[in-house]
Parts: structure tokens; C-alpha cells; sequence
């Protein structure tokens, strides 16, 4: 019997319990009624009606206890057909457990005899292989024990040869020794011999020696030293004309060495250079527009000058207008600006500010993008971004003509090939180059020459210190200790001083040639002085009668000395001294 049935089972004995009792009670209850009288008194009438009622509500929880007995019956009736139908499934699941658990031990015999059939097959596989196996060891250590008893057959055979050939080794040995005993006793004899013909021959030597002594009428020792004093000196001069051969050769192939390497390297940058000058010219679409840039009263004009601090000239010049300003940067800042308001039409005070603001970011952007090229084509990567900025504004910066920038890169080139030839550090060589100018941006602004304040801002913003040395000696203003250095000078001198790479005004040309013409002419035995090559070279001659081959090469260093002094020139100048004699006879 299951749990739920017990359950039921209690239920149903307790309701009927109640409900016994529950009729005992009713029937009780009537029975006292029945025997009684009928009294009167309402109270035992209220107590009769209030237990008729209990006794109606006892009947009522009887029927529904009889109902709930009822349903309890119906409840266990179904659950003891279930427990039925439970007990019938649980005999058919027991039965089909048996049936598979027989099939699994009929499963389990065939897989264990089959398990026993394998186990004895692999087992005669394994005996099999270790059969084979043994006896391929066994044939393996025969082969190896013939091979070993070959190799102490082959070993005792050797051993033998050896003792042979070391006993015949031993009777060579003493034989020599024989030998080397009767030589010593022949060359002891022989050394004597020898002995006693030395102490003749000593003998002789100084008898020979006193007799030259008497004869010469000098002892040894002075012969000897009057021989190496004679030999010393002989030594000497050969030296000193050796020397003299080496070191004009060494002159000569330095000289035409150097001579090549910088003619290559002017040769292989062969830039074009465009003379710039401080001023610039617009031209107009007609001169009634010269009127609107000068406004009412010269409002604009003022304007103009104000803001941008370039002055704008207005003259007879038809339909153009000059702008001056020694700041290259602010001179094309004002071109763009009036060039941008001639294009618009509108020109007032208001409206130049707004142009001249966009005209000097344009600006900007263009000395950035020209160092970035710059810088690229140099091949310099890793730079400080204020010595980029630096080195766009010396786009518009200019030296006696030539554009700034584009010197810089020239020299940049030239001193990157004079490295390449003379194998240094090309990089390096070209950054000392091609920043040695870099002052030239700030000059206008800050007090000194453009060397050093250049080196002072390349230490400021991070450059090795070989960097900062070539900017500041570049012009001597510091003596040159690097390789770095010299070579930036030179490459600034090829740069600056070619042919072409300059210009200057031809009234200034006039003049510095005169000057170097009355500085040579000045001087005491001076007969012609021409200046050449214009005014890189001066010959000077002289009178042969006043002025010797000496006085020549004084008079030589003193003209260019005094050049350097007075003048101020691009590049440098020769100057040569002519002195010649002429003699000139008739024949008849």
C-alpha cells in the first residue's frame, strides 16, 4: 500500500469518527427535547430554537461529511485502480528489466569471449615480434662481436708494426748518438784550430791597425767619427731634398684634389638663381583704380600703410604701383593684400584689415610648405617646428640678389658632395650647411650678426653642438674647429661667390672697382693696376727697378689686405703681382 492510500485511509476513519459522533450528539440532543415538557419561558424556548439550529447544522455537516466520505470512497476507489495499474506497470517493467538485463549478460558473454579471443591473438602477435625481434638482436650483437673481434685483431696487428718500427726507431737513435759523438770530437779539434788561427789573425789586425795609425797620423776613434759626421751629414741633406719633393707633391696633388672637388660639386648643382630686389611692382586693370586705393583724403592709402608696414608708392607710372619694405615677408604680405582688393573691388579701411589677415595666413602657409620642400629635397627629416618656420621665412629674404632659401639648399648640395668625395659624415655635413644662414630670418629683429645669433637660436631649439660650431665660424666670427666647419665656409664661398649667383647695383659695382684700383695704385713702385674677371681679380704691375722679387710678394699681402679691410665683396679676389724685365737689343 502506498503512502497516499494510508493518507486516504486516515481521512476517511477520521470523518467517520466525526461524523459518529456528530449523529450521537443529534441523537442525544433530541432525545432531552422529546422528555422534556414544553415549557413556556421564551428563554427555554430561545434554548430550544438555538439547539434546533445546532441541530440542523450538525445534520447539514453530516451530509456534507457523508458527501465528503463519498467523495473520499471515489477518491480511493481510483487511487487503488491507479496503485493497481501502478503494481501491473512496475511487473511489466520488472519483467523487461530482467528480459534486458539476461540479454545484457548474454551481451556480456559474447563480448568477454570474444575479448578472450582477441586477448590470445594480439598476445601471439606480441610473442611473434618479440620472437623476430630477439632474433634480430641476437644477429645484431654477432655482426657487432665479429666487427669488435676484427678491430683487436686489426689493433694487436698495429701494436706489433709499432714495437717493430720502435725498436728500429731505438737503433737509428743509438747509431746517431755514435756519430754525434765522433762529430763532437772533430769539431772540438776544429775549434781550437780555429782558436789559435783567430789569435794570428788578431794579431795581424793590430799590427796593421798601428801601421795605418802611423801613416794616416789619426787614431780610430777620430777616423770613425769624421766618418759618421761625413755620412750624418750626407744623410741630412737627402732628407731635407726628399722632404722638400714630398711636401711639394703632397701641395700639388692637395691643390689639384681640392681644386677638383669643388669645381665637381659647382658643376653638379648648377641652380638657377633669379635676382630679387625690395621692391615689387602690381600692376592695375587701370589707373582710375589708383584713385580708390588712395581714397577720400588718403584714407586707404594710410590704412593700408598702417596695417600692413609697407609703403605704397603712387606715381606717374601708368597702370602700376610700387610696394616697398625692407622685410621681404611683409613686403609680399601687402602685395597679396592690395592685390586681393584690386580683384574685389572693395577697398576701405574694414575690409584691408580682413584681407591683409587672410593675405598673411597665405603667406604663412607658403614659407611653411617652401621649408617642408626644402627640407625634403636637403633630405633633413627630424627638425625643430620653429626652425622650420624660421627657415619659410627666408623665402622672400634675399642677399646681394639671391634668394636666401635657395642658397641654402645650394649649399646644402655642394657640401654634401665635397663630404661624399672626402668620405665624412654627408648628413651632418649638409644640415651645418644648409642652416648656417638660419640667422638671416631674425636679423631685422634681433641685435648681431646673422652667425651668431643662428648658432644661439640652433642651440636653443635642440642642434649637436658640431651644428651650432659650423654656424657661428661660417664667417670667422668664431676660428673654424671642425671638419664641419671649413667645409660649410667652402661651400658657402662656392654658393655665394660663382659666377651669376649675385648681383649688386651698378653704381656700387662702379665703385668698389675703382676702390680696389686706387688701393693698388697707392701703392710705392706701382705702374699699371687693371682690375678683371669683374673685380675678382686685380693684376698689379710694377717697376722691375724699384720693386724686387721680395717687394713683390710684400706688395701682394698688403693690396689684399687692405681689400679685406675697406671693402665689402661676395666670393674673393686675387690679386697678383706682374714684375717683369724686358731687354731689347738691334741686330743690324
Amino acid at each position: 500500500m502506498s503512502a497516499f492510500e494510508v493518507v486516504l485511509l486516515i481521512a476517511v476513519l477520521v470523518l467517520t469518527l466525526v461524523v459518529l459522533g456528530a449523529v450521537l450528539l443529534g441523537m442525544r440532543v433530541v432525545r432531552g427535547l422529546q422528555a422534556r415538557p414544553a415549557p413556556e419561558d421564551p428563554a427555554y424556548i430561545a434554548e430550544k430554537d438555538r439547539q434546533e439550529q445546532s441541530l440542523a447544522a450538525l445534520r447539514t455537516a453530516a451530509d456534507e461529511a457523508n458527501s465528503t466520505i463519498d467523495v473520499a470512497k471515489s477518491a480511493a476507489a481510483a487511487a487503488r485502480a491507479e496503485a493497481a495499474a501502478a503494481r501491473a506497470e512496475a511487473k511489466a517493467a520488472r519483467a523487461e528489466a530482467r528480459r534486458m538485463l539476461d540479454a545484457a549478460r548474454a551481451e556480456a558473454d559474447t563480448v568477454l569471449e570474444r575479448a578472450h579471443k582477441q586477448a590470445e591473438a594480439d598476445a601471439e602477435q606480441l610473442r611473434t615480434a618479440a620472437r623476430r625481434s630477439g632474433e634480430r638482436e641476437v644477429a645484431v650483437l654477432a655482426a657487432t662481436t665479429r666487427e669488435q673481434a676484427a678491430e683487436v685483431e686489426r689493433r694487436a696487428a698495429r701494436m706489433d708494426e709499432r714495437e717493430r718500427l720502435h725498436t728500429e726507431e731505438v737503433e737509428r737513435l743509438a747509431e746517431r748518438e755514435r756519430q754525434l759523438t765522433a762529430a763532437s770530437a772533430a769539431l772540438a779539434a776544429r775549434e781550437a784550430a780555429l782558436a789559435v788561427r783567430e789569435e794570428e789573425l788578431t794579431e795581424a789586425e793590430n799590427q796593421r791597425r798601428r801601421e795605418l795609425e802611423r801613416v794616416a797620423g789619426l787614431t780610430a776613434d777620430t777616423a770613425r767619427h769624421e766618418l759618421v759626421e761625413a755620412i750624418e751629414t750626407q744623410a741630412k741633406r737627402e732628407a731635407a731634398l726628399l722632404v722638400r719633393d714630398i711636401e711639394a707633391d703632397a701641395r700639388s696633388t692637395a691643390e689639384q684634389r681640392a681644386r677638383h672637388i669643388v669645381v665637381d660639386a659647382i658643376q653638379r648643382v648648377a641652380s638657377e638663381q633669379t635676382a630679387e630686389s625690395v621692391v615689387s611692382v602690381l600692376h592695375l586693370p587701370g589707373d582710375e583704380m589708383k584713385g580708390r586705393i588712395i581714397g577720400r583724403e588718403g584714407r586707404n592709402i594710410r590704412a593700408f600703410e598702417s596695417v600692413t608696414g609697407v609703403n605704397l608708392i603712387i606715381d606717374d607710372t601708368p597702370e602700376a604701383v610700387l610696394l616697398s619694405c625692407f622685410d621681404p615677408v611683409r613686403r609680399e604680405v601687402g602685395r597679396l593684400t592690395l592685390e586681393k582688393l584690386v580683384l574685389d573691388g572693395r577697398i576701405h579701411p574694414h575690409r584691408i584689415e580682413e584681407v591683409h589677415e587672410l593675405a598673411r595666413q597665405e603667406v604663412d602657409q607658403l614659407c611653411q610648405r617652401a621649408a617642408e620642400d626644402a627640407l625634403v629635397e636637403v633630405g633633413i627629416t627630424e627638425i625643430h617646428p620653429e626652425l622650420v618656420t624660421l627657415l619659410g621665412r627666408l623665402r622672400y629674404r634675399t642677399s646681394y640678389g639671391q634668394n636666401v632659401l635657395k642658397h641654402l639648399l645650394e649649399t646644402a648640395h655642394i657640401a654634401g658632395i665635397m663630404a661624399a668625395e672626402l668620405r665624412l659624415d654627408v648628413p651632418l655635413i649638409k644640415r651645418s650647411a644648409f642652416l648656417h644662414d638660419i640667422g638671416k630670418a631674425l636679423t631685422h629683429e634681433v641685435e648681431g650678426s646673422h652667425a651668431i645669433v643662428g648658432a644661439d637660436v640652433a642651440r636653443k631649439y635642440g642642434e649637436s653642438e658640431d651644428v651650432v660650431h659650423a654656424i657661428e665660424a661660417h664667417h670667422n666670427e668664431v676660428p673654424p674647429q671642425t671638419v664641419e666647419a671649413v667645409l660649410t665656409q667652402a661651400s658657402d664661398a662656392c654658393s655665394g661667390g660663382r659666377p651669376g649667383a649675385r648681383r649688386e647695383s651698378l653704381e656700387a659695382y662702379v665703385k668698389r672697382l675703382e676702390r680696389i684700383e686706387e688701393i693698388a695704385a697707392g701703392k710705392l713702385g706701382v705702374e699699371k693696376v687693371f682690375a678683371m674677371q669683374a673685380g675678382r681679380e686685380i693684376r698689379v704691375m710694377v717697376k722691375p727697378d724699384d720693386v724686387d722679387d721680395i717687394g713683390a710678394a710684400v706688395l701682394a699681402r698688403d693690396v689684399a689686405k687692405q681689400i679685406e679691410e675697406e671693402l665689402t665683396y661676395p666670393g674673393q679676389i686675387r690679386v697678383t703681382v706682374v714684375r717683369e724685365s724686358r731687354v731689347t737689343e738691334i741686330a743690324r
